[in-house]
């Protein structure tokens, strides 16, 4: 894993707009609470009982993010599973994709984690974040898992039906993330 505290952003490489980076604070936190355009309705769209917009007494929950070693690695995963983020975004130090309901998925480098917090140290063992991907239906379980295993990525439980009423498999991202795949038993 190489340490990338110190290296300098290509030319013409895409820059953050992170919350993180103090020059891009505005862009970032406009988009943190900005509604959906009128051309995608559903996206944003609050669930029943959630706010659509954060309160002094109720935040609105608005993003998951990870701390990732090598940003490229770990976008070109969640590409596998469909995320769209562009591909100047495998050199930004901060990237993010728009999710269903207007929830965001962003990835920050060592590097960014350390700006923020000097004592950061990535966590040592154990899961550090979990997601889950849901597939269309219990073979699309299996095909994924398959996909990804094929390409490299660690299966960490391969496909199998849960007492829960699901078809289950779990796939480690580059950084050893846990991706839940799952789809509804028949």
């Amino acid at each position: 894993m190489r340490d990338r505290s110190s290296a300098a952003p290509e030319a013409g490489a895409a820059t953050s707009d992170s919350f993180k980076t103090t020059a891009r604070r505005a862009p970032y936190a406009r988009r943190m609470t900005s509604t959906p355009s009128s051309s995608t309705p559903s996206a944003g769209a609050p669930s029943p009982g959630v706010p659509s917009s954060p309160t002094p007494s109720t935040p609105r929950f608005a993003a998951i993010g990870i701390v990732v070693a090598d940003m490229a690695a770990a976008l070109a995963f969640y590409r596998r599973l469909g995320l769209d983020v562009p591909a100047e975004a495998d050199r930004a130090p901060h990237a993010e994709a728009q999710l269903p309901g207007g929830l965001r998925l962003m990835w920050d480098t060592h590097a960014t984690a350390r700006a923020v917090d000097p004592d950061w140290t990535p966590p040592q063992g154990g899961t550090p974040t979990g997601l889950a991907f849901e597939c269309a239906g219990p073979a699309g379980v299996d095909a994924v898992y398959a996909e990804l295993t094929a390409a490299g990525y660690t299966g960490e439980k391969p496909p199998w039906d849960a007492f829960w009423g699901q078809r289950y498999a779990v796939v480690q991202d580059p950084d050893g993330h846990g991706v839940d795949l799952f789809a509804a038993l028949p």
